[in-house]
């Protein structure tokens, strides 16, 4: 049966992060606990004047094979694994010369570090933790009795049990135990997840996923629902990377809106000027480009001011003063950008609940990645949608040619329609969205939508008409029927981007013709659930 109170008198150390290390052995050190150690750990050790034992000298066999082999021993798993409690356990270990191991300090060789820095094949290979594993799961299998650390960020907890109650107890025990056991689980799912990418498997026969706890949250979508935000520790620009300058905790809300967001401005390269993105529930309300950061978030702002109050707002340069002063204009949850100036971080200082979140860099809209959902009984696995098309991909099949600046508005709005749940109808004029519809069961019912935004927009801004006269329009998907082009035009669009492929694709398009309008197909859609 587990003891409540185990006493630590002997440990076992060995860590490729040796952030810490020196401090925490010193302290095992000076409350009497003998340190064994292998190779550079033990260097580093004794390098620090502490007396460490080698674990080869406790097995009696030398590290091996380019260190592949040290502590894949009995005397080692048997120090770990015997029950304390168990007369024929110990009879065994003093027969055979094994000591018990009360205290296992562990974190493996850093693999998932060394396939991001785009290391080769081998190198890889060489960072998968054999002898490491094997140790953390056998120490805590036996956590009734032996303690088990695998983050850095548990040795101030060990050393405050071990100062006040001369060991650890259970309740920790078992903490140590669960996160050992989650840490190999992330580890062996990086592993699998590297050799499917490296074989070219696109569908493993299992698969499996990971992340560390970046935050635990007040509660999900709701209220009533339990969450917490757990990274995977991909190096992706975004709001898992960035650095949070002020305002309250974000939220699960929060943290999906904004991903959302940053995700979507990223489609517009930043040499290319400055674009805005509001997002409300996942969904753009907004978005522009313009010769300056504040020019863009007007822009976008003047798409929807109802639906942007209380928004989320992403940049794809640098946060200006200027920029930060029209953003106060209105209530806003949660700003993100690639970096602010002290000029706009003194200006949001005075709102307090307003959250600024700074990346360093950008997301690579073209880059490859997975994507998963849960869904009752298992989840689905995707490539992220990383489709773009450029002029060169369009087909015109229309009589009428879209106009230069009508392409340039086309492509805009494709680029946004990317990111509006489907099904998704995105009007478009100079550079900027005037009317987005978004999420509806029908393509029509999204169409009249967006509409109707651009109209009660005029009627809020006084303008003479709706800026959908003149406007581009992008479709994520096909039209089915000519009804949708037929309300595009009554709602006085000129060009049209859509992926093409409908079985009416001729009915459609004779219908463009009739009507007057340019349309351009780009083989490639955009469902977004």
């Amino acid at each position: 049966m587990p003891h409540d109170i185990v006493p630590l008198k002997r440990a076992l150390v060995s860590v490729s992060d040796k952030t810490g290390l020196i401090d925490f052995a010193r302290a095992l050190a000076d409350a009497g606990v003998e340190i064994l150690s292998t190779g550079g750990t033990a260097a580093a050790l004794r390098d620090a004047g502490l007396t460490v034992r080698d674990v080869s000298d406790a097995t009696g066999f030398p590290e091996m094979m380019d260190g592949r082999v040290k502590t894949l021993h009995p005397v080692v798993h048997g120090g770990l694994l015997a029950l304390r409690d168990d007369a024929a356990h110990q009879q065994a270990a003093t027969e055979h010369g094994i000591e018990m191991i009360d205290l296992l300090v562990v974190n493996l060789y850093p693999f998932e570090e060394t396939v991001a820095k785009g290391a080769s094949h081998a190198d890889c290979v060489e960072n998968i933790d054999i002898g490491g594993p094997a140790m953390i799961r056998a120490a805590a299998k036996n956590h009734a009795f032996v303690s088990v650390v695998v983050d850095v960020q548990d040795y101030d907890t060990v050393l405050a049990q071990l100062r006040a109650k001369g060991g650890t107890d259970l309740a920790l025990r078992q903490r140590l135990a669960q996160t050992a056991y989650a840490r190999t689980a992330a580890y062996d799912a990086a592993v699998s997840n590297w050799m499917a990418d490296a074989i070219g498997d696109e569908a493993p026969r299992r698969r499996s996923f990971s992340g560390t706890l970046a935050q635990g949250l007040r509660y999900g979508e709701n209220p009533h629902q339990r969450a917490a935000f757990y990274v995977s520790g991909q190096s992706r620009p975004g709001v898992a990377t960035a650095r949070q300058w002020q305002g309250k905790e974000l939220s699960y809300n929060n943290i999906n809106d904004t991903d959302a967001a940053f995700e979507l401005v990223a489609e517009f390269d930043p040499a290319q000027g400055p674009a805005c993105a509001i997002i409300k529930h996942a969904n753009p309300c907004g978005v522009a480009r313009a010769d300056t950061a504040a020019e863009a978030y007007r822009r976008a702002f003047d798409c929807d001011r109802t639906s942007a109050f209380g928004g989320i707002i992403a940049l794809n340069q640098t946060l200006d003063g200027d920029t930060a002063r029209a953003i106060t204009e209105i209530f806003t949850e949660v700003v993100i950008a690639p970096d602010a100036t002290e000029d706009a971080r003194a200006v949001f200082a005075e709102r307090k609940n307003l959250r600024l979140l700074t990346t360093g860099g950008l997301p690579d809209p073209s880059a490859s990645g997975t994507a998963f959902r849960q869904v009752a009984g298992g989840f689905l696995v995707q490539s992220r949608d990383n489709g773009r098309v450029g002029r060169d991909d369009l087909r015109v099949v229309t009589r009428r040619q879209p106009s230069p600046e009508e392409l340039d508005d086309l492509l805009f709005a494709w680029q946004v329609a990317k990111h509006v749940k489907s099904n998704a109808i995105v009007y478009a004029r100079e550079l900027a969205t005037v009317g987005i519809g978004a999420g509806q069961m029908s393509r029509i019912d999204s169409t009249r939508i967006g509409q109707r935004k651009a109209q009660d927009m005029a009627q809020a801004l006084s303008l003479p008409q709706p800026l959908t006269i003149g406007s581009a329009v992008a479709s994520d998907a096909f039209f089915p029927f000519a009804d949708g082009v037929e309300a595009l035009a009554e709602a006085g669009a000129r060009a049209v981007i859509q992926p093409g492929g409908s079985m009416r694709d001729a009915e459609v398009i004779a219908a463009a013709d009739a009507l007057g309008l340019a349309m351009v197909f780009t083989g490639q859609r955009h469902f977004r659930h």
